[in-house]
């Protein structure tokens, strides 16, 4: 009984772990749309289970603006994620406002399945609140899920 029980208990822990994985975080780089703005932050993607957690936080944008960002697949404009004119995957867009500072936090989640052919994450101003890209990308970075 007691080695029944403790294959069991093993069979469990051991699944448990098949489920959790280490975050992986990721440097942006300004983008051409970028202009005059000289952002910088990274990107923290975090996969458990069925769900991708990413956290990103954005310095040297313009003040108290919105931005939109989320993942891409790859395009075929140049071998370069961040460059390749891949399209949006919109079910991980996430909208957040700069403070006055320029500073921007965001976090999101999205169903595993829908990002897992994913090659980049970029930010893009937004027309308003509702995330409407303004421009091409003003800072971006290349992910692997």
């Amino acid at each position: 009984m007691k080695k029944t029980l403790l294959v069991s208990a093993l069979s469990l822990a051991l699944g448990s772990c098949a489920m959790m994985y280490a975050p992986m975080s990721y440097t942006l780089a300004k983008q051409p749309a970028g202009g005059a703005l000289n952002s910088s932050g990274n990107v923290t993607v975090k996969r458990d289970g069925m769900t991708v957690m990413t956290n990103a936080m954005v310095s040297g944008l313009a003040p108290n603006t919105y931005y939109v960002a989320h993942y891409h697949v790859q395009g075929t404009a140049s071998t370069d994620p961040c460059s390749s004119g891949g399209a949006p995957i919109m079910s991980s867009m996430i909208v957040g406002q700069s403070d006055a500072m320029g500073m921007l936090t965001l976090s999101g989640s999205v169903a595993a399945a829908d990002v897992m052919n994913a090659t980049y994450f970029n930010v893009h101003t937004a027309k308003d609140a509702s995330g409407a890209p303004a421009d091409a990308g003003v800072t971006c970075t290349s992910v692997k899920m």
